[in-house]
């Protein structure tokens, strides 16, 4: 295997194990679906660690993505692996995670801005371009519903909650992604399911048409849970488990099978890009934290 795969295969493993071990306290204080939701930055974690592994380690493979009008592509591309393992670290240690997930929500939205949307012109008419379009756009959802999970208890002017908005932004952003490739997995039942990419899925999985089904059955209840306050934890874990099963089961195998030859990465990346969707769901589910503001205090002048 190449140094790309070993750096991509260690940086997540180790990212997965030591964000479980230091989330223990917070996993067991939580309760009910919090227990699955209280995973969410883990995961969250290991994949921005593959994703960074895979800046610093195939750098000049992904330098054409940088916008031709940005100079020195290798810089962003090195920046951006930088960005994705700050973000990593913050979530495993649980420090400073309102700044490294608001920052992680604007890098996500910036790729939408100047990679994504200057392609719309040509690419209006591709699936595939609306599906990525969407993927990184609820990557920013998620990240935008963490930080308003653990953002402080501050207001502004009007009395809205800082955090709130932040969550209920990042969850409405996130719900709506679901609803929309859980209807791809109708359309388009043939393809891999999850986040709905150009991989078909390979003939010897049993019943793809069955699972493809399934996944955006749940898919499309959850998007639409995630909506309605009183199911909005349930919907997230419920589906960030589906998610999670199908990273296990359905993904894992497949790159088991590829690596050692040259689809190793592209494995690597479906396994890694399910997790980073299944953690943006169960962190559309966090609730913002309680305000520090005593509700009969009002705002100075």
């Amino acid at each position: 295997m190449s140094v790309e795969v070993w750096a991509m295969i260690i940086a997540g493993i180790s990212a997965l194990l030591l964000g479980t071990v230091l989330a223990r306290g917070r996993i067991q204080a939580a309760s009910g679906a919090g227990k699955v939701l209280a995973l969410g930055p883990v995961f969250e974690a290991a994949a921005l660690a593959v994703f960074s592994a895979e800046h610093f380690t195939a750098a000049r493979d992904l330098m054409p993505i940088v916008p031709r009008w940005l100079p020195y592509p290798l810089f962003w591309t090195y920046l951006v692996g930088a960005a994705l393992l700050a973000a990593a670290i913050s979530f495993i240690a649980w420090q400073q995670v309102q700044w490294s997930a608001s920052l992680l929500a604007l890098l996500f939205l910036i790729i939408v801005a100047t990679i994504d949307i200057p392609n719309l012109p040509q690419s209006a008419h591709d699936r595939f371009f609306w599906i990525l379009t969407m993927r990184e756009t609820s990557f920013a959802g998620g990240a935008m519903a963490l930080a308003g999970s653990v953002w402080p208890g501050s207001v502004w002017p009007g009395r809205l909650r800082a955090g709130g908005l932040l969550s209920t932004t990042g969850r409405s952003i996130v719900a709506v992604v679901m609803v929309f490739y859980g209807v791809e997995h109708f359309l388009f039942p043939r393809f891999v399911p999850g986040v709905p990419l150009q991989k078909p899925t390979p003939a010897w999985i049993p019943g793809p048409i069955v699972i493809a089904y399934l996944v955006g059955t749940a898919l499309v209840v959850a998007g639409v849970g995630l909506l309605i306050r009183r199911t909005t934890r349930i919907a997230a874990s419920g589906c960030g488990i589906v998610l999670l099963l199908l990273t296990a089961l359905f993904y894992v195998p497949i790159s088991v099978t590829e690596v050692h030859s040259q689809l190793a990465v592209e494995g690597l990346n479906y396994i890694f890009d399910t997790m980073l969707f299944a953690a943006t769901v169960l962190l559309a589910g966090l609730s913002p934290a309680r305000s520090i503001v005593p509700e009969s205090s009002e705002l100075p002048a």
